[in-house]
């Protein structure tokens, strides 16, 4: 659990927070995103003099995911910078709820695990590609077209899209 001491903090007015999130971590449970190697969380708490804690840091790691077109496999490094904001929860507002955590008026610990589970959400890509100029899979024969030609045929083809067949090999 990452984790910033309030207490202290407050007599400190700056923390350095470090920890690792692992793989299999129930923080990352249920995200979709899959790690192969333990996330490095480096944070640093500082206390605001409005009553706001701002997390400041960046989180690395190696993320496991597939060609959106191929279903190669895929590991891209993650290095992320965040920056979250916690504000005491009966200053919120309607229109901060967004952008600022809340923060319990008599809370000595600040649990900053699920911020960084929202902000990896956020951050990290949905769809991957190995690379630009990915062919992906044919539609017709299902073949990998970055390592076989399509094994289609022409034959017996609808004649009503002959003139987009002409446009496609021009």
């Amino acid at each position: 659990m990452l984790r910033v001491d309030l207490v202290r903090l407050g007599r400190e007015g700056e923390l350095q927070v470090e920890g690792v999130i692992g793989p299999d971590d129930p923080l990352l449970r249920g995200s979709g995103i899959r790690f192969v190697s333990p996330l490095r969380v480096k944070l640093q708490a500082t206390l605001a003099g409005s009553g706001e804690v701002v997390v400041r840091g960046n989180v690395q790691g190696s993320l496991e995911q597939e060609c959106r077109r191929c279903l190669a496999k895929l590991t891209p490094s993650l290095d992320t910078e965040l920056t979250l904001v916690f504000s005491p929860a009966d200053e919120l507002g309607e229109d901060q709820t967004g952008d600022v955590y809340p923060l319990e008026a008599d809370a000595m610990r600040l649990d900053v695990g699920q911020a960084i589970r929202e902000e990896l959400l956020l951050t990290v890509p949905a769809y991957e590609f190995c690379s630009e100029d990915c062919k992906g899979f044919c539609s017709g024969c299902g073949a990998n077209l970055n390592e076989e030609e399509c094994r289609c045929t022409t034959e017996g083809a609808d004649p009503r899209w002959d003139v987009l067949r002409t446009l496609g090999n021009e």
